[in-house]
């Protein structure tokens, strides 16, 4: 059994990153050596659960970490000849047909990147709950960790480690990927009457739709939450059950968060007069109102439960 548990550690994680479970997970557990043993299935049964638990904590980057990566990219490397390698070995042969051409733009959209390169080529990058940037002055350092993606311009450069997707993709398929999305409340293109209309008419959960990207873009757990506080609104609610103005106040509130993580960096929900810091002096205890809290600012035991597979927090008195 010992021999076999780094396996069952790598297929565990991977089934959490993935959410494999079900026959799914019977899948796994098939290609797994020595998986018809019953111990080894109810190890990684119980194994695969406490992963799981580990990974609902770590939460995915949102949509404004993504439109300031989009952004700072642009500002470092837009405009430049780059060098692009993988010092991981799983994307060379991409990597270099990367080397030696401009890259022309950053694009975000939800939870998306697209890097636009000249002669046409496209970079699809999808960081998942364990995908990770880092950027380095010139000259870069040893690689650290499993490094899929290393691009250097002329004064900075890149590391991309364990995304979720980084592939080189056609305009076609972009375009296939940009039409499973919802509108994605930082773009100038956004537009709410699409959301409105795909809410109004959804019997599901508000705080189910609000994660779903196919319905609104780049929302995930932690906005989720205080948006819905914000706006007293209760996550169990269905969709078609909101009114214009509920609805109208949800995406302004919604669209005013994301602005403000985009500009800081980080997700910022507390007023600062409430706090008497500025944004960027508020610790992380003080950033949030709802997520992850004990108590509501108005003194009632703060709820939690799971809704779409992720942890929900509300109020029980001010999201009636």
């Amino acid at each position: 059994m010992n021999q076999i548990k780094p396996t069952i550690d790598r297929v565990a994680k991977a089934c959490a990153a993935r959410m494999i479970f079900g026959n799914g997970l019977s899948r796994w557990l098939g290609g797994l050596p020595l998986a018809e043993s019953a111990y080894s299935q109810s190890y990684l049964r119980h194994h695969l659960s406490l992963v799981f638990k580990s990974s609902q904590s770590r939460p995915m980057p949102e949509g404004h970490t993504i439109h300031r990566i989009a952004a700072d990219h642009i500002r470092d490397f837009a405009g430049q000849t780059l060098k692009a390698s993988s010092p991981q070995g799983r994307f060379t042969a991409d990597a270099k047909k990367l080397t030696g051409r401009q890259l022309e733009t950053v694009e975000a959209w939800g939870k998306h990147l697209f890097y636009r390169w000249s002669a046409g080529k496209a970079l699809h990058v999808h960081l998942g709950l364990y995908g990770k940037f880092r950027r380095h002055k010139l000259p870069v350092p040893e690689p650290r960790g499993a490094v899929r993606l290393r691009v250097i311009g002329e004064k900075y450069a890149f590391d991309l480690n364990g995304p979720n997707c980084c592939e080189l993709v056609t305009a076609a398929q972009i375009r296939a990927i940009e039409d499973r999305l919802g509108p994605d409340p930082l773009r100038k293109d956004a537009d709410p009457e699409v959301v409105w209309n795909r809410i109004s008419r959804s019997r599901a959960a508000i705080g189910t739709l609000l994660l779903n990207q196919a319905v609104i873009a780049g929302v995930g757990n932690v906005y989720r939450a205080e948006a819905l506080h914000l706006v007293h609104l209760n996550p169990e609610r269905q969709g078609k059950s909101l009114s214009r103005g509920e609805f109208d106040e949800l995406w302004s509130t919604i669209v005013s968060l994301l602005k403000i993580g985009k500009r800081y960096n980080r997700i910022i929900v507390a007023d600062p007069e409430d706090v008497g810091k500025s944004r960027s002096k508020m610790n992380r205890d003080e950033r949030l109102l709802i997520y992850k809290k004990e108590y509501c600012r108005c003194g009632a035991k703060v709820r939690w439960w799971e809704l779409a597979n992720r942890n929900m927090f509300a109020c029980p008195v001010c999201q009636k």
